[in-house]
């Protein structure tokens, strides 16, 4: 069979969605429903830091609300006007704004779609391995390990 072709550029309209709407467990993965990733960074095999173009139908979220103990995380808006809530409180975004979330400082963050027309931002964040996900509203806590997420009550039970 031969070699699949080395990819040197695309247009971000044919980019494929993400297989797997969510990779949280339930009952939190069916709260994702509206959100919808275009994986482009794994189009070139990009291995330190993902890439995500997103899109948000209205009344859709970006994620649970979350942060990183090693992942550095970046938003950048292309449509729409999306609302960030972070422990701060809440500010409204519009096309060209965008945001930085580093890592360690313990500031949940998450975007939400409360307009009616769809929202499209480019999210990247980098791969650190032993990252930490924290979710302060939802008994969730996340550990990457092998380049996998796996999702424990913060109890320590598994999912």
């Amino acid at each position: 069979m031969p070699e699949r072709a080395k990819l040197i550029a695309i247009n971000t309209s044919e980019a494929p969605a993400r297989t797997k709407p969510s990779n949280y467990p339930e009952p939190f993965a069916s709260r994702m429903v509206g959100r919808e990733k275009h994986p482009l960074g794994d189009l070139f095999g990009l291995t330190n830091f993902g890439v995500n173009l997103t899109r948000l139908a209205p009344q859709a979220i970006s994620a649970l609300r979350h942060a990183h103990s090693q992942q550095d995380e970046f938003i950048y808006i292309l449509e729409g006007h999306p609302t960030l809530r972070t422990d701060e409180g809440c500010t409204q975004l519009t096309p060209g704004m965008c945001a930085g979330f580093k890592a360690g400082t313990g500031n949940a963050h998450h975007l939400i779609n409360e307009t009616s027309e769809d929202v499209l931002y480019l999210e990247i964040g980098d791969r650190t391995p032993g990252d930490e996900g924290s979710y302060p509203d939802d008994d969730l806590i996340a550990l990457l390990e092998n380049g996998k997420w796996k999702f424990f009550h913060k109890d320590g039970t598994p999912y």
